[in-house]
């Protein structure tokens, strides 16, 4: 399959927001980590000087028929019968939802897939989606973890379907690792997924001996890891594997609590690692996948880590 390219990366390049006040919506108990002043701390760093040329748009809400691309129909009628009228309903110990979470997680949903048709259609270089829930944590038929549905791979789906993509790659730096997008791919040599994360750690998956039918490729990083060691996770497993699989879309599962500050993990990157990060899978975006790259949020949970974090990644995006 032959696709244009979308950016001759060199210079500023054209980046695009997409966020929706739905995604405030998504309420959870008091004092849990994954709560809607994740998404107010990124919006005051985005709304900083430096962000002038940010394309900002509202989230569409998805296809609802979308999100059996990587979860039964069944499991997706189960989950929208939880939401409750109102109050919290529990998934789990973990995972909570309320009134709107339906509408913020189709939404996210929506965004997502958005963004594939974006730079597949080449209106920008590159997209971030500042969305809640995360979903990495999502399995085929199980929400865990804070996760409702697995956001990532149904954006992966949607490029194969709608846009033709043979080989996509889905990049994962959240601290935990994402055992939802290693289930769903787990035998489909068609994606591609790395992940680095603190191991032993939630949700008890990662270790290198998981490797499906070779198209997954876990770096765990032990407690205490610091940002080079993270760079060398990079450098050793994950940019080798995604030249040999030359993907035709890069998307990354961007999660934050890798951080220093971060209150639910114990590995030391700063905000200087993920811009480094970014800007090593931009090159291999644009090496092999005509700079097609689409960044979706997961985790982070210190506010003024998170949020700094997001500047450095998304200023890394718009000057290439």
């Amino acid at each position: 399959m032959v696709f244009s390219s979308v950016s001759s990366y060199i210079g500023t390049m054209t980046t695009r927001l997409y966020t929706h006040p739905i995604y405030l919506e998504h309420l959870t108990p008091a004092g849990h980590p994954e709560r809607p002043d994740r998404l107010r701390a990124i919006e005051r760093i985005l709304d900083e000087e430096g962000f002038e040329d940010l394309d900002r748009k509202e989230a569409p809400e998805g296809d609802e028929e979308t999100i059996t691309y990587a979860h039964p129909g069944g499991f997706v009628e189960g989950i929208k019968a939880r939401i409750p009228e109102e109050g919290i309903a529990r998934i789990d110990s973990d995972t909570t939802v309320s009134p709107k979470s339906w509408q913020a997680t189709l939404t996210a949903i929506g965004a997502a897939n958005a963004a594939v048709d974006d730079v597949f259609a080449g209106t920008v270089d590159n997209v971030f989606v500042a969305s809640r829930p995360p979903g990495h944590h999502a399995e085929k038929v199980t929400a865990m973890g804070f996760c409702l549905f697995n956001h990532a791979a149904i954006a992966a789906r949607h490029a194969q379907r709608k846009h033709g993509a043979e080989r996509v790659a889905i990049v994962d730096w959240d601290v935990h690792h994402g055992n939802g997008t290693q289930d769903i791919f787990w035998d489909d040599p068609s994606v591609m997924y790395c992940s680095t994360h603190q191991m032993p750690l939630f949700p008890g998956t990662g270790a290198k001996t998981e490797t499906g039918t070779g198209n997954i490729v876990n770096a765990p990083l032990t407690a205490g890891a610091d940002g080079d060691v993270f760079r060398d996770a990079f450098l050793s497993r994950v940019l080798p594997a995604l030249d040999d699989f030359r993907p035709d879309l890069v998307i990354i599962s961007a999660g934050f609590d890798a951080h220093h500050r971060d209150p639910l993990a114990e590995i030391n990157l700063v905000e200087e690692d993920f811009d480094w990060a970014t800007a090593q899978l931009m090159e291999r975006a644009h090496r092999w996948a005509g700079g097609r790259l689409v960044s979706i949020l997961e985790g982070g949970y210190d506010l003024h880590g998170l949020a700094f974090s997001v500047g450095a990644h998304v200023r890394r995006l718009m000057k290439g």
